[in-house]
């Protein structure tokens, strides 16, 4: 049974075969995938998804593919964290952390849609795969290509953190780093796989690729049983993440799975805030910016999908804000030191936001909500060096060791037995 109809226009509707298709030849508009929701109600239902493994293509009726995954059979499904500890710090009654911080294999919210995008990017018979990157899509194609046998490219900005190129240097791709900033890198993207016929995951796959990031809103209502967060509070950059999450919660109220609603927030970072300066100012154009950010992650200066993030905050009654580089980094501590989780910037910049909105009273105290945490901080560690407590260094003696403890003013060292390994 087909359950992808095609591809749609976002601006004139026009529709499109589900090929390699992903710019209206009308309007120029974006395409989107289609769906027969009534054929899909009728082939899954909640109970069939919980009995499935626990990865993202669990939800695969929902997914723009027509055969059997390619990748990304490890990949999905993380926790939906209860952060008490942390909740208690803000204020709030129920506090989750979508924590795509421990990803399968790269640690970002990326394996969701390099898996969708590059099972399609196989079925659509392209051989070649590359993407355009901040550094986190730059490792996680790397490592589904790798583990394909795929020939890869991937073309980042020369301001990428050292540990993202690492991270996808050990998969061996041809790493191209360009001068310039990400507008810059994916503009040449654009041009290349028109020259050469790849399949950039997130250029001229794009229609396909976005549909991956529904799976993040599908895992938050199941992991709450069904219910959809009263407050989603995403980070924002080139707007495919927020767009899909509310086209994520919309498909389950049209399948009768999720009756609920909720509201949409977007993050971004002062230093490259084009769709919140639009938000804040009412307008529907977004005016381009030069980043300027240690969010690098979320530094896309002019975002491909910024209009469509508008479009789906202010109709589901959300918001948006900003954070500054020093309230980044003040959030990256403050949800390490509460719940164990090192998020990178852009997690610093979506709960430093959602604190603001709280504070504002935009998001009320007592109703569900849920902060999603998309990158792992050992990806940019050195941002927030500075801020540590640093170590110590001591001899193997113990009365060196006890004489340090005594001068720091932190008490005596108990002694005797410690009840270690008591279980308690």
């Amino acid at each position: 049974m087909m359950l992808m109809t095609g591809l749609v226009c976002k601006e004139c509707g026009r529709p499109f075969k589900a090929e390699r298709e992903f710019v209206c030849t009308d309007c120029f508009g974006p395409l989107e995938v289609a769906y027969d929701y009534a054929a899909i109600s009728r082939s899954v239902t909640p109970a069939n998804i919980g009995k499935r493994p626990p990865n993202l293509w669990r939800y695969k009726e929902l997914l723009p593919v027509v055969g059997e995954p390619a990748t990304g059979l490890e990949s999905g499904f993380t926790p939906l964290l209860r952060a008490r500890r942390l909740a208690r710090v803000l204020g709030v009654d129920e506090l989750y952390i979508k924590d795509d911080t421990v990803n399968h294999p790269t640690l970002s919210y990326k394996e969701r849609v390099v898996s969708v995008g590059i099972t399609r990017a196989l079925e659509l018979g392209f051989d070649t795969i590359a993407c355009a990157s901040t550094g986190n899509l730059a490792n996680s194609v790397s490592a589904h290509s790798a583990r394909l046998g795929l020939r890869c490219f991937v073309f980042v900005p020369d301001s990428v953190e050292p540990a993202k190129i690492v991270g996808s240097g050990v998969f061996r791709p041809q790493i191209v780093r360009i001068r310039g900033n990400y507008d810059d890198v994916n503009r040449l993207c654009s041009e290349i796989g028109d020259r050469f016929g790849w399949g950039f995951v997130n250029v001229n796959l794009r229609p396909y690729y976005t549909e991956g990031a529904k799976t993040l809103a599908f895992e938050i209502a199941e992991q709450l049983g069904w219910r959809i967060p009263k407050h989603t509070v995403l980070p924002t950059a080139g707007g495919t993440l927020l767009p899909k999450v509310y086209k994520g919660y919309r498909e389950l109220q049209a399948l009768g799975w999720a009756t609920d609603s909720g509201k949409i927030y977007a993050a971004q970072a002062s230093g490259c805030a084009p769709v919140i300066e639009a938000l804040h100012a009412g307008k529907s154009d977004i005016r381009p910016v030069k980043p300027n950010t240690i969010a690098h992650s979320i530094a896309i200066g002019n975002p491909a999908d910024g209009p469509y993030v508008l479009d789906c905050v202010r109709s589901s009654g959300g918001w948006g804000e900003i954070a500054t580089d020093e309230e980044i980094l003040a959030a990256i501590q403050l949800l390490a030191e509460t719940e164990g989780v090192f998020a990178e910037p852009a997690g610093g910049t979506t709960l430093a936001v959602c604190r603001k909105l709280i504070e504002q009273g935009r998001i009320p105290r007592n109703e569900s909500i849920v902060v999603a945490i998309t990158g792992n901080g050992y990806k940019a560690t050195g941002c927030i060096e500075a801020r540590l407590n640093g170590s110590i260094h001591l001899s193997s003696r113990l009365q060196d060791f006890q004489h340090w403890y005594q001068s720091t003013g932190l008490g005596e060292p108990e002694s005797g037995n410690s009840n270690q390994g008591d279980g308690r």
